[in-house]
């Protein structure tokens, strides 16, 4: 067995380090008129109060971000390493008219700063791969 080289060596944990998990959640919608019927119950859920809620939720981001903001996920309750499904197979009886195609998360340590430390001024990419280490 071979040496990891200083780039590929796991960096051990210090005080200050930054560790940023990005990760993705794909889902195919299969009934839109279940998604978007979920989605509004996930805006009542959180604005009881409210009356009108197709004004509040009237597309695809407004939708998802409903049940994200209720749920944390899209799909909170698939298991985070569902089992494998073939290339194309869709879950078709879900109740929220979606069907889970596939999560994967990355760890990036020493990014060059938190999302909470750039303040109300983010990067115009939250999601760019940092060029740099902290403090290199």
């Amino acid at each position: 067995m071979t040496e990891p080289d200083e780039e590929q060596a796991a960096p051990v944990p210090v005080a200050g380090m930054i560790i940023s998990v990005r990760t993705r959640h794909d889902v195919v919608i299969t009934d839109p008129e279940k998604f978007l019927a979920t989605a509004r119950q996930a805006y009542l859920d959180l604005n009881p109060e409210t009356t009108e809620v197709e004004a509040f939720v009237a597309n695809v981001h407004d939708a998802a971000y409903a049940i994200i903001e209720r749920d944390g996920r899209l799909v909170a309750d698939e298991p985070l390493h569902p089992p494998m499904r073939v290339p194309g197979e869709r879950v078709l009886d879900r109740p929220d008219g979606l069907s889970p195609a596939g999560t994967i998360s990355e760890i990036k340590v020493d990014v060059p700063c938190t999302l909470q430390d750039y303040g109300c001024s983010l990067p115009e990419d939250v999601f760019a791969r940092p060029a740099k280490p902290f403090g290199a």
